[in-house]
């Protein structure tokens, strides 16, 4: 895994991402995520898997299920570009589900968001939105 970038252990790149080694090692098996391997047979990361793992995470914790996230990330060009152009109906078809359900839950959380920017900035505590 020598890209130039020094190499860290799963327990670091859950330490810099906030995400467990479990968890990293499910997104592995998932092929969310790939670990290099060092002599020792350890995995090992660099800094453009801390960014992966990131945007991983925050996919999931945002409610996209893990079985989209890679191709979710796939369209963005970030693992490989051309897949997008080969995209499969079914696949498709799942994306489009998933829009829908993400536009569903950005309304909710966009009206909850306001309404407690409403609430605190009628009252004292109102300068708590600035910090």
């Amino acid at each position: 895994m020598s890209r130039g970038i020094p190499e860290m252990k799963i327990g670091e790149l859950a330490e810099r991402t906030g995400v467990a080694p479990r968890l990293l090692r499910y997104y592995e098996q998932q092929g969310l995520i790939a670990a290099g391997r060092a002599s020792n047979g350890y995995r090992t990361y660099s800094q453009d898997d801390v960014e992966r793992v990131q945007r991983v995470a925050g996919l999931v914790r945002s409610g996209v299920p893990t079985r989209l996230v890679r191709a979710i990330l796939d369209l963005e060009g970030i693992e490989a570009p051309e897949r997008a152009a080969t995209c499969s109906r079914g696949v498709a078809e799942q994306l489009a589900a998933e829009l829908a359900d993400l536009e569903d839950r950005i309304a909710c959380l966009t009206r909850s968001r306001d309404t407690i920017r409403r609430f605190l900035e009628q009252t004292e505590h109102g300068a708590v939105l600035a910090s």
